[in-house]
């Protein structure tokens, strides 16, 4: 494992003209052993980096202004309305580079509708509700809970529903057409307006596009979030004998056209995220998730509702996540920026604190454990009898063991949920570490068995 600063001294921190946080006096720069093996610190061929637009221009800018943030990285590389890997690109299923829990079985989204449902009705059948999801990818969750909705149509007969999709990617909104909406229906669409596309689904519901979460209207709403906050930038921190210090990303000085980690010199505005009494010696933090996080609280709070999370991630025990994919492989993370996935897990502890008290939070809990609360085992027998053709079955069986299976995503896929305090009443609920146990009362779906009432 190679230690991701330099030398002592200047060099070991700047190559190239540096911004002026990085200048005056002689630095020391602390060398930090990463703990995970998820990539190396660039140390693939520099020929890797020359072709992409996203590698020239980090180097324009780290050039101008100095070392990067691993945020700032992850922000440009992902996001840059120009250049980023999810603006233009379609990175899932099995041609792209990674693929989600809603693309290998039907059943996953299915479960997640039924838990919806199973909210609105213990919160009292609320005459409306809006379906927010964060990221929808191609469409295929909010599809899935959608035909679960039509399915139970008896139930929700006397409940307006509307749809509401925040998501970035021109080209992923277009996906999430193509999956969601009526194609006789056509669509409405202003690039300058905060709501960039309107339509109705298959479905006869009313669905709108978003860029930010702030924008799409307050009112009792079912947030979703699957595979959203492992992708959101983080900062990465290095405990040194001479206190925190944050990881950089500069121009490697020996190989002009490389990337490499270094430490900062002293402290920076980030460090102000990391809890005091901190044990572990490499921490990641993600203040964007914090801000989401407070925004959904916040509504939650004030209109009801609830917020469902499914990610990869921790409850404030990990050290070194952060990591890259490509063609479902691992992936250097300095190398051939805009070409590749970067993530990291959530830690679902500071997602804790960042509610704030406001709402109350279940989880992290694995998700086959969640989903087994669920009744995947009744759902999957029930295809699996009506499924004629062997094939279906082995698809069937195929997606079930994706999901469940402790060494695939069972256990390191975990779900998480944000909900008003009066609806956490009780026992029967499978509590994070830090959570006081609550007096009893009915149990939240998934999180205890589910009940129908």
């Amino acid at each position: 494992m190679r230690p991701c600063g330099g030398a002592s001294g200047p060099s070991g921190v700047c190559g190239a003209p540096l911004g002026a946080f990085w200048r005056g006096g002689v630095v020391q720069v602390f060398p930090c052993i990463w703990k995970g093996q998820y990539f190396s610190s660039g140390n693939e061929p520099a020929e890797n980096n020359r072709g992409t637009p996203m590698f020239r221009h980090l180097m324009y800018k780290i050039k101008s202004t100095g070392p990067i943030t691993v945020a700032e990285y992850m922000k440009e590389v992902l996001t840059n309305p120009d250049k980023g890997y999810y603006v233009h690109r379609d990175m899932l299923g099995e041609k792209g580079d990674f693929i989600t829990s809603p693309e290998i079985s039907q059943i996953f989204g299915e479960l997640i509708g039924i838990w919806f449902i199973s909210e609105w009705m213990s919160s009292g059948k609320s005459s409306a509700f809006q379906l927010v999801e964060l990221g929808p990818g191609r469409g295929t969750l909010t599809g899935d809970i959608l035909r679960v909705f039509s399915q139970l149509g008896s139930v929700l007969k006397n409940c307006d529903i509307s749809v509401h999709l925040v998501e970035v990617s021109q080209k992923l909104s277009e996906f999430q057409a193509l999956t969601l909406t009526d194609e006789k229906m056509p669509l409405e669409r202003d690039v300058e307006s905060l709501v960039y596309m309107k339509g109705v689904t298959k479905s006869g519901i009313p669905v709108s596009w978003y860029r930010d979460l702030k924008d799409v209207p307050k009112g009792y709403s079912f947030y979703l979030a699957n595979e959203f906050f492992d992708v959101l930038p983080i900062h990465k921190f290095q405990k040194t004998p001479h206190g925190w210090r944050e990881v950089f990303i500069d121009i490697d000085p020996q190989v002009s056209d490389k990337l490499r980690f270094v430490l900062a010199p002293g402290a920076t505005p980030a460090e102000a995220f990391i809890q005091c009494g901190e044990t572990r010696d490499h921490v990641e933090v993600c203040p964007e998730a914090g801000v989401i996080i407070q925004e959904l609280s916040q509504r939650i709070a004030l209109t009801g509702g609830a917020a469902l999370i499914a990610d990869y991630g921790h409850d404030g025990t990990k050290t070194d996540t952060f990591r890259g994919f490509c063609g479902h492989k691992l992936h250097d993370v300095l190398t051939a920026p805009g070409t590749a996935d970067l993530t990291a897990d959530v830690d679902f502890s500071y997602l804790r604190r960042m509610a704030q008290g406001k709402t109350a939070s279940l989880g992290p809990i694995q998700q086959q454990t969640f989903l087994k609360n669920m009744g995947i085992d009744v759902r999957l027998k029930v295809l699996l009898d009506k499924a004629d053709e062997s094939s279906v079955k082995q698809q069937l069986l195929h997606g079930y063991n994706m999901l469940m299976n402790p060494k695939k995503m069972g256990e390191r896929f975990n779900f998480f949920a944000l909900l008003p305090h009066q609806r956490v009443q009780g026992g029967g609920h499978q509590m994070g570490p830090n959570q006081s146990k609550p007096s009893a009362s009915p149990p939240v779906a998934g999180f205890g068995e589910l009940t129908w009432r």
